[in-house]
């Protein structure tokens, strides 16, 4: 027990810290964040009034888990198809904030004198803003439902994903202690193969996993599987080079993609709160005072530096976009701060030890500066607006006033975007996976059946096992889109079509073909000849009925577990189908309603309702818990609590509405009185009807509404009611019913 108790007790410390701290902040309405770095001070070795940690390296252990359960809490949160989503607008802001931010941050750490590494990685630290304090200033200033609110949040969405992809760039300059243009190239490449690569294994297996075991699976099991999946994507991440976050991001976003993902979401809650709080403790324990009022001019500085460059480059991003000034503005008002990953990042560098001991306490000091100047910012964009607009030149008004993105191309254009997009994306995706099962072929498949064969029959069964691996994609990626839509519409329009379009085949099966060649090439040793031979075979396997159903029920499998969150949603009537967003230009509307459970002609069919013929609105569902019942017939009924999805103009789906209001049968005082119900004993004497009466005879139920809970006999015994033996006299009826019934009963 003595080796733990010093961790005990530093737990101990800092868990109470914690607590009395974020009540104090919770009820001065201030962001926890700050609560938790202001425990961490008072807890560390500089507030010496206080009990300090004594062991400083559990602590810091505890904190890595916190970033590792962040990150997790993160990417559930997350989903890929945000960022499809989120639009062009967030995308150009997002990229001209982290780019400007990050040039600035750098020019002002060199203009101070410090490191290159320190410069590099403040400019990241003060790139990305904070998503919690955002979130909680709208919140809180009754900004959410507005239209810069939610550019803001998708610009956040961006950030986040770039921040995890910074911190691994971050990593790689660290590391290599250089800025070199093909060594970062090398690490994108590296970044962009494996996420391309885990997403796509992930969001095969996971879901398969996930259903194949939902039986078994409870919360507490449910909470393990999900943290063991995280921490085993935190350990091939670090295998293969990147950050232990970088990894539980990952996992956390695979995730998001099932349809588990609230459910593991909440269960990770608790447990990512309390190691979260550990974190942002040890983030105030890095403060020291006396560091901080040596580098009070920094501080200051930086300070400024990260609200004038948001608001500078924030505005100018969103200009950029085609949005107008005010909401530019709104925008780079509320991005005046940085937060937890300024926090990461510094963690970053200090546990790779390539930031000096001052630049933590001066980021940590900044970000607490910024946090809490962020709802005072957000209330200053609207005057500022004003007063910024009031004293622009007519010239400048005008052009930003008329500034607008410029309409889509021709139709044409559009064609050739679409089919360059998707070879390319079907290219990429199945070369990665192509090359994974080269790469796992040849560390793992070949050194294990050359223990088991002699090495040419090992080389050769190696090369057939690996390609047959491949044929389902290498299949995908030479014949897909070859006859969709587009292709078909391009090669009919022109004749200079026809050349662009043939060539994009030539190549996509070059690549395949190159693949077979280097596999038999690097495992078989024969003439080119015999390659030639044996990859023609092979060409047939490829392009047989037996590999095209295996290609296209992997393809079918992996787009099922994609869409599968999405299509639960819908099914439960959590998210509007896709043809409702179509009908809105023919003034009709997707309308959802809940039936009261007060309404009086719950139970009825469609028939008897004649909602069509009385409101003209259509019932397109009706969904019963997670029953739903598509395009219901007339002799299909509506009950209370129903939820029922409608289709109609402006004035059908009103007047539909405003007739379920008044369905609803409000209750007064004396009919709650009416639903209580009491217990009362009556005898039965001989001037009793109910003398020589079995239950049912009695009417007891069926006409006085009450219910016989037991008969005491004579002798003080209480018995069950037994339906076919008749009351006797002496026998004590113990009756339960409304005290109206009850009256009448005993009248």
């Amino acid at each position: 027990m003595s080796e733990i108790e010093p961790l005990i007790a530093d737990l101990a410390l800092i868990l109470i810290c914690a607590g009395v701290m974020t009540l104090i902040f919770k009820r001065l309405k201030q962001p926890l964040v700050l609560g938790y770095i202001v425990a961490g001070f008072i807890a560390s070795p500089h507030f010496g009034l206080t009990p300090s940690v004594i062991d400083v390296a559990s602590v810091h252990t505890w904190s890595d888990i916190g970033v590792i359960f962040l990150l997790f809490a993160l990417g559930l949160e997350f989903s890929f198809k945000k960022i499809v989503k989120v639009g062009g607008a967030a995308v150009i802001a997002a990229l001209t904030i982290i780019a400007g931010m990050i040039f600035l941050g750098f020019t002002v750490g060199k203009a101070f004198g410090w490191g290159k590494m320190d410069a590099i990685f403040l400019g990241g630290m003060i790139a990305m803003s904070s998503t919690t304090i955002i979130y909680k200033a709208f919140e809180d200033l009754g900004l959410a439902k507005k239209q810069f609110a939610s550019l803001v949040m998708s610009i956040l969405i961006l950030e986040d994903i770039l921040a995890v992809v910074l911190m691994v760039v971050l990593s790689t300059v660290a590391v290599s202690n250089s800025f070199e243009g093909g060594a970062l190239l090398g690490s994108i490449g590296k970044l962009v193969f494996f996420l391309i690569l885990w997403f796509l294994i992930g969001i095969f297996l996971i879901p398969l996993l996930l259903r194949k075991t939902k039986k078994l699976m409870n919360e507490e099991t449910m909470l393990v599987v999900a943290l063991g999946l995280c921490f085993g994507m935190v350990v091939v991440a670090a295998q293969t080079g990147f950050s232990a976050a970088f990894g539980a991001f990952i996992m956390g976003s695979i995730l998001a993609e099932t349809i588990e993902a609230e459910h593991i979401e909440k269960l990770v809650k608790p447990v990512k709160d309390l190691f979260g709080a550990i974190f942002f403790v040890s983030v105030g324990m890095m403060v020291d005072p006396a560091m901080i009022a040596a580098h009070y001019l920094p501080i200051i500085f930086i300070t400024l530096t990260v609200i004038v460059g948001q608001l500078i480059f924030a505005t100018l991003g969103v200009l950029l976009a085609g949005r107008p000034l005010k909401e530019a503005m709104q925008c780079s008002f509320s991005l005046t701060q940085i937060g937890e990953f300024a926090f990461i990042i510094a963690t970053l560098g200090v546990s790779l030890k390539v930031t000096s001991d001052f630049l933590y306490p001066i980021v940590v000091a900044v970000s607490v500066i910024t946090i809490f100047i962020t709802p005072y910012m957000i209330r200053l964009a609207e005057p500022a607006y004003n007063f910024v607009y009031k004293h622009l030149p007519k010239k400048t008004k005008n052009f930003l006033d008329n500034y607008a993105v410029q309409s889509p191309s021709s139709s044409r254009q559009s064609l050739w975007k679409d089919y360059i997009i998707a070879i390319v994306k079907n290219t990429v995706i199945y070369s990665i996976i192509c090359v994974a099962i080269c790469a796992l072929s040849f560390s793992l498949l070949v050194p294990a059946l050359e223990k088991v064969l002699p090495a040419l029959w090992a080389h050769i069964a190696s090369a057939m096992i690996t390609i047959v691996a491949m044929a389902p994609f290498l299949r995908a990626m030479m014949v897909k889109k070859n006859r969709s839509e587009e292709y078909k519409t391009l090669w009919d329009e022109s004749r200079a079509n026809r050349a662009p379009l043939v060539a994009s085949v030539v190549i996509r099966f070059g690549i395949g073909i190159g693949f077979i060649i280097y596999v038999l090439g690097k495992l078989i040793h024969i003439s080119a000849s015999w390659i030639f031979l044996l990859t023609l075979a092979l060409l047939v396997y490829i392009f047989s009925n037996i590999n095209k159903r295996q290609s296209k029920r992997i393809e079918k499998t992996f787009l099922d577990n994609l869409r599968s969150r999405e299509v639960r949603a819908e099914y439960l009537g959590e998210k509007k189908p896709d043809y409702a967003s179509k009908l809105i230009s023919k003034d009709i509307h997707f309308v959802e309603y809940d039936i009261p459970y007060e309404v009086d002609w719950g139970g009825s069919t469609l028939i008897e309702l004649k909602f069509s013929e009385r409101f003209g609105i259509q019932v397109v569902s009706i969904l019963r818990g997670e029953l739903r019942i598509n395009i219901p017939s007339g002799k299909d009924r509506i009950f209370p609590g129903d939820h029922i999805q409608v289709i109609g103009t402006d004035s059908e789906t009103d007047s539909f509405g405003k007739f379920l209001d008044s369905s609803r049968a409000p209750l007064d005082d004396k009919r709650y009185g009416e639903g209580e119900m009491r217990l009362r004993c009556i005898p039965v004497e001989n001037d009793s009807p109910f003398l020589g009466l079995t239950l049912p005879e009695s009417g007891i139920k069926d006409k006085l509404h009450c219910m016989l809970l037991g008969v005491e006999k004579t002798d003080g015994t209480l018995h069950t009611p037994n339906v076919a033996i008749p009351f006797e006299d002496g026998d004590i009826l113990w009756l339960v019913g409304s005290e109206k019934d009850l009256d009448s009963l005993n009248k």
